[in-house]
């Protein structure tokens, strides 16, 4: 069965195609669609050869929900709580950007007042019955709906993970053909403002993602088509739509999946990783040598809105190839966060319409610099315009009173400050050294930027992956079939775990490992091949926050599991916690550890096995030759081009190393080695 990778980003969609008729991978690049992004994606399968493909099988890491959040562009949606509690979303916790200002901005809400709904069916945290809900309400409550018209309904009520009868009650009256979304249902944990946001984020973007999906796959008719979720597993597309939330971060869990992956071929298995794609860079800390899964978190945000599902732990900023660089009112040079995008994209994409002014970019400022080659962008399939890029940075050279190559090399500088600073954050702010990690760059700007950043934060390693162009829709292809299910039980633990909290561990698993196997099941994944990988949210009692562990129980999700191994599993983790807050927070306390949720990974493994390198590797024929030698500004000596599938076994900078989907500038101090699976490691020495 062929097997295609795919992720949208906001300049390029990429595609990496693992197929049974020639060994090895292939890739493909595609700018962007931005208002129709499934276009691109049709026109690269077209592309490809693969539109009448009857056994395609399509993983998909899709923005479409990240940028209605992002944009506020979400549809129209009624949220439904309890009596007295409308104002729930707009009051938050009441948390200020800006501490110190007394006269801050107003904010808009949420949801609008008229559109935030109250209603019956109120419980206490025992899960006791303050206040029924009664037919008059369900009347009323369908009536207004009706009234409103609405595209989708959320609906939070207090405690309603404790028991969610009355949610369900009110799903069954809401009118056909709007979105329901249940808090029960996407995130039964406490915290009523996080699950609300995360409930209403749901509603207000699920019809966007069902409809994208159906147009692409009826696009697609005779492929079957999954998507990838924030945390680093696929779900069928007919089923993702109603777990829009479960997207926010889909591309990029795509290429921590494929960061993890290649890191593990390399031997490099603590890795500082930076994804810089065209309009973003995403940074994460990823440790092989705990539980091999990759680094989630239940307290992520989009925008100014907190999301308590799980999802990769990552930082994300405006600094990528398009970032536009500007003088602000006080002559400085900024770039970013704005981006060019896909159209017009950079002023050397010569895209834009005649007559239209350039705005320079760090693509631009990569080309004038000579570090990108005009005559090697995508393998030679689309070439770059030097004079349009010299033409949109000569406005700020002149402002500056600096040379073009100057200012260039300023644009560079400002961007890889504003990534440092990025790195800095998942590394050094964690009481993590940098300088113990592998950097490890991918996107397609990553390469030209790898070494300054390692400089940047002392770091002596770094690690470009094979393909890292497209490392993003390659790991589409490496994560497993997963659910992520989580259930809310608030105990106490103890030394010696008792009779009902073990029953309880147990019927909890027991539970959620049974929904999330009937649910892959259902996609066509293999009973035998599904596991499970329980962890648990914990905190001294009286905390407000929580860490989370992994449990080492049995990880075949058919096997019974016994009070006894719970109970060890248990006390081993409670241990564990007192090392992890210490290791975290620089103490630990003699205080009860108390089990606020238990969360199941139901996973299946692909069942295929990818091989990096290829000479079929590309759609693209590589126009340049072996080896060629070029002038770089701030270089004196001419420095040699090799193409990455030529490269020697090792190579000394300053050199340019071209492929089709990326370049890598290897500076001068550094060496490049390249392994058996393709990926090169950069050495400072």
């Amino acid at each position: 069965m062929p097997l295609l990778g795919i992720d949208t980003g906001g300049t390029f969609t990429d595609f990496v195609l693992l197929s049974d008729e020639s060994p090895g991978l292939r890739i493909h690049k595609v700018l962007s669609t931005p208002q129709a992004p499934e276009q691109a994606i049709l026109q690269g399968i077209r592309e490809l050869g693969l539109a009448d493909c009857e056994d395609l099988l399509v993983v998909h890491g899709s923005t479409v929900a990240t940028n209605a959040v992002l944009e506020g562009k979400g549809v129209r949606t009624v949220f439904v709580t309890n009596t007295g509690l409308r104002d729930l979303l707009t009051i938050g916790r009441q948390a200020r950007a800006e501490l110190y200002n007394l006269n801050p901005a107003p904010v808009v809400p949420p949801v609008p007042r008229e559109l935030c709904l109250e209603t019956g069916g109120r419980l206490d945290a025992d899960g006791r019955v303050l206040e029924t809900l009664t037919e008059s309400d369900l009347r009323t409550l369908r009536s207004t709906l009706e009234a409103l018209k609405p595209q989708a309904v959320a609906i939070n009520l207090l405690f309603s993970w404790v028991d969610e009868r009355f949610e369900k009650r009110i799903a069954e009256v809401v009118p056909d053909g709007m979105f329901v979304s249940r808090s029960s249902h996407i995130l039964p944990e406490p915290r009523e403002y996080e699950r609300g946001i995360t409930t209403w984020l749901n509603a207000s973007v699920g019809p966007l993602v069902q409809g994208y999906l159906q147009r692409l796959c009826a696009g697609v008719s005779q492929a079957q088509v999954a998507v990838m979720q924030s945390a680093g597993g696929t779900i069928d597309a007919a089923q993702a739509g109603e777990e829009a939330v479960h997207m926010l971060l889909s591309g990029p869990a795509g290429g921590l999946a494929g960061a993890q992956y290649v890191g593990g071929l390399a031997g490099c298995h603590r890795l500082l990783s930076f994804d810089m794609g065209g309009t973003s860079t995403d940074v994460a800390l990823l440790d092989n040598t705990q539980s091999g899964n990759l680094p989630l978190t239940t307290e992520g945000r989009i925008g100014a809105y907190p999301v308590g599902v799980p999802m990769v732990d990552m930082h994300t900023i405006g600094a990528g190839g398009g970032s536009i660089a500007r003088i602000d009112s006080g002559g400085l040079l900024q770039v970013g966060p704005e981006s060019a995008g896909a159209d017009p994209g950079p002023a050397c994409y010569g895209q834009r319409a005649a007559g239209t002014g350039l705005q320079a970019t760090v693509t631009d400022a990569n080309l004038l610099l000579g570090r990108l080659r005009s005559d090697a962008f995508l393998g030679g399939h689309m070439t770059l315009d030097e004079n349009a890029a010299r033409t949109a940075i000569a406005p700020l050279a002149k402002r500056l009173g600096l040379s073009l190559e100057q200012t260039a090399q300023g644009i560079i500088d400002v961007a890889n400050e504003h990534m440092a600073r990025a790195l800095r954050v998942m590394s050094v702010q964690r009481g993590v050294d940098a300088a113990q990690l592998t950097l490890t760059s991918f996107g397609g700007a990553g390469g030209l930027h790898v070494c300054a950043l390692a400089e940047a934060l002392e770091m002596s390693q770094a690690l470009v992956p094979a393909h890292a162009g497209v490392l993003s829709a390659l790991g589409m292809l490496v994560a497993p079939r997963a659910r992520y299910l989580s259930h809310t039980l608030q105990q106490q633990l103890s030394a010696v775990p008792d009779g009902p909290l073990l029953r309880d561990v147990q019927q909890a698993i027991t539970t959620l490992a049974k929904r999330g196997r009937e649910a892959l099941i259902d996609e066509g994944v293999d009973a035998d091949s599904i596991r499970l990988s329980p962890s648990m949210d914990l905190r001294y009692r009286g905390q407000s926050f929580v860490i989370n562990l992994p449990v080492a129980l049995s990880t075949n999700s058919k096997t019974s599991l016994n009070t006894q191994a719970i109970g060890q599993a248990i006390t081993r983790v409670t241990r564990q916690f007192h090392e992890r807050h210490a290791a975290l927070y620089g103490h630990s306390l003699q205080q009860p550890v108390e089990l606020v949720t238990l969360r199941v990974k139901v996973h299946s493994p692909p069942s295929q096995t990818l091989i990096l390198q290829s000479d079929h590797e590309t759609t693209f024929a590589h126009k340049i030759p072996a080896t060629s030698y070029v002038s770089l500004a701030g270089v004196k000596t001419h420095v040699p081009v090799y193409a990455r599938k030529n490269l020697p076994a090792e190579i000394r900078g300053p050199a340019l190393i071209t492929e089709t989907v990326s370049t890598t500038y290897l500076a001068p101090g550094w060496f490049c080695q390249r392994d058996a699976s393709g990926c090169l490691l950069l050495l400072k020495r």
